[in-house]
């Protein structure tokens, strides 16, 4: 790569490389100037309640990648033994994303490495997380996956926490 490629890449005020290109519903880039999905900032920080609230949101309107980046942020910021849930259900969203794609080896590996992350933490998950529920859900559609019925599979029947408040 020529250093004048690496100047032209989007950087954060630190210098850390980060792509502002648009994205469609998939997350995929847009070419620069083309109307995309409003994105989650990189720099996002959410709480964990508001993570799963607005995670929950992008989920059952199917946008897999963008509820990623929202558990992603949670994430991040964690602390302590909790980080692995965050990681896990990160996972399992991203997951879907790779389904939505059609890549379907990427989405079963993430499905069920989401799926393992997040089932050890039972049925006592902090923040009210599903974890039995959401590890189930990502197992099932990893098969589904595996069998060539990735179009039977939504991102929006995924619900991440216990009963039906978030």
């Amino acid at each position: 790569m020529t250093n004048q490629a690496r100047e032209d890449r989007d950087r954060a005020a630190d210098g850390r490389a980060q792509n502002q290109r648009p994205r469609d519903r998939y997350g995929r880039p847009l070419p620069y100037g083309a109307v995309g999905v409003p994105r989650i900032p990189d720099d996002a920080v959410f709480t964990p309640a508001e993570g799963l609230a607005e995670a929950q949101r992008l989920l059952e309107q199917g946008y897999a990648f963008h509820a990623h980046e929202v558990l992603e942020a949670v994430w991040k910021s964690a602390e302590g033994p909790e980080r692995e849930l965050w990681r896990g259900l990160a996972q399992v969203a991203v997951g879907f994303t790779h389904a939505q794609r059609g890549n379907a080896v990427g989405a079963a590996r993430l499905l069920r490495r989401g799926a393992d992350r997040v089932a050890g933490y039972g049925a006592d998950a902090p923040h009210g997380v599903d974890a039995p529920g959401v590890a189930a859900y990502a197992r099932a559609a990893a098969e589904r996956v595996e069998s060539g019925e990735a179009d039977r599979i939504d991102p929006a029947g995924l619900r991440l926490t216990r009963g039906s408040a978030v």
